[in-house]
């Protein structure tokens, strides 16, 4: 990759390209359940621009500049009453739809006018699989709801919950869609006992072959990837990813039970929310679902606060690794470890000085992907990646055995019905 491309790919602020283009897709802003009617407004840091997000007293969900419009005081300070925020400076008050509706500091005479000039940014939101998502782009009219499988499902079947990393929004993209570091760099937590209970048999089928056959279809909202590990007898082993851009890759997963839908968000240029989306649409979700291959932080809006970070190597036990633990980062889970690695490379990689191999294809079809797609809307305007013909909800992907002689896409169509 050339430094025009990496620049193009990563830059992400107001009036970038990319920016612009990832601005055009629904992104999740912040938990449901993290916003109370009339309680407390929740800061948002989204495309390096701060908001805040509001429960209004009939449970509607309001998204305004985090600056006041008057004097730029935060609204985090607001009272949230009445079906709106009251900025406690001077007590101008706006609606959950982003219009000024008093400023008592205004002469009565004027005041309804006056309230009625002021501009306020707002953005269109839906809540859904526990999240608040939030529409930041130009179009008068939203684009339809990525309605996938999991913002269908009641509340005891999803559980979101948000990792924060100190990189670039594309290096925590590409860290979820990496099939090839699966058994070596999280090859301990497979081999453990929590690894074998969530996935069984699975555990042995992925660190039975380190260098899978990686074969794509694309498909209108990103591609289909088999990463198909040959090297185990009679049968074939299948990790079927489902990548749905720009934002999520669907973690494979057997045909039924608990499955995670992850997503890479910018913050800021050199900050990623990272989210995990535990959902079981055959039955309530397991408490540990989420968590099982290590211990994470209580938080579910920042589970790994406690990951440490490059001054103290992420806590890596280098007596553990002596003793056989792969990566040193010890009872913390594949995440911990994937999120230490993306930060090691630095905010933002400089991706001119990487040897690519055999493994990384799904990462070079990725970015090629997304080059394409803002460059065409910088030249035509259309997005990429949502069209009418793309149905959401049906994206799931799996893992599965088949027979050495049979086809890992003719197995998909059998298990995905």
């Amino acid at each position: 990759m050339n430094q025009a491309d990496n620049e193009l790919l990563t830059r992400i602020g107001p009036g970038s390209a990319m920016g612009s283009l990832l601005r055009e897709y629904w992104v999740p802003a912040c938990r449901s359940a993290k916003l109370v009617a009339d309680g407390a407004p929740e800061r948002v840091r989204l495309f390096a621009e701060n908001f805040v997000a509001f429960r209004a007293t009939d449970g509607r969900v309001g998204f305004l500049q985090e600056a006041c419009p008057h004097r730029c005081a935060s609204l985090r300070l607001a009272r949230n009453e009445g079906n709106g925020l009251r900025c406690i400076f001077h007590g101008w008050k706006f609606s959950v739809d982003g219009e000024c509706v008093d400023a008592p500091t205004e002469p009565r005479a004027q005041r309804e006018k006056f309230a009625r000039s002021v501009p306020v940014r707002h953005h269109p939101t839906h809540e859904a699989g526990g999240l608040v998502w939030v529409y930041m782009g130009k179009e008068a009219v939203p684009p339809r709801f990525p309605d996938f499988e999991f913002t269908h499902l009641p509340v005891d079947r999803v559980a979101p919950y948000r990792g924060i990393i100190r990189t670039n929004w594309l290096q925590g993209l590409e860290a979820l869609l990496d099939s090839a570091h699966v058994g070596i760099l999280h090859g301990t937590n497979l081999d453990s006992a929590a690894g074998r209970a969530l996935f069984q048999d699975e555990s042995d089928l992925m660190l039975g072959d380190g260098a899978p056959i990686f074969e794509f279809d694309e498909q209108p909202y990103g591609f289909r990837e088999g990463a198909v590990r040959q090297e185990l007898g009679d049968n074939h082993y299948a990790r079927v990813r489902e990548v749905a851009l720009p934002f999520f890759s669907f973690i494979p997963a057997a045909p039924r039970g608990s499955r995670i839908a992850c997503c890479s968000i910018p913050i800021d240029e050199t900050t990623t929310a990272q989210w995990y989306i535990s959902y079981n649409a055959d039955g309530p979700l397991s408490p540990n679902a989420i968590s099982m291959l290590g211990r994470w932080s209580e938080d579910p809006d920042h589970f790994n606060a406690d990951m440490g970070d490059a001054d103290n190597l992420w806590h890596q036990d280098r007596e553990a690794m002596a003793a056989g633990h792969w990566s040193g980062i010890v009872d913390r889970g594949n995440p911990y470890e994937d999120f230490a690695v993306q930060e090691s490379m630095g905010p933002i990689v400089d991706r001119t000085q990487e040897y690519l191999g055999t493994c990384d294809r799904v990462i070079y079809r990725a970015r090629q992907l997304l080059l394409d797609a803002v460059r065409r809307h910088q030249a035509t305007g259309a997005v990429a990646f949502r069209d009418e013909v793309v149905d959401f909800a049906r994206i799931r992907a799996l893992s599965y055995v088949f027979p050495r002689e049979g086809d890992w896409r003719t197995a998909h169509r059998e298990y995905a019905i």
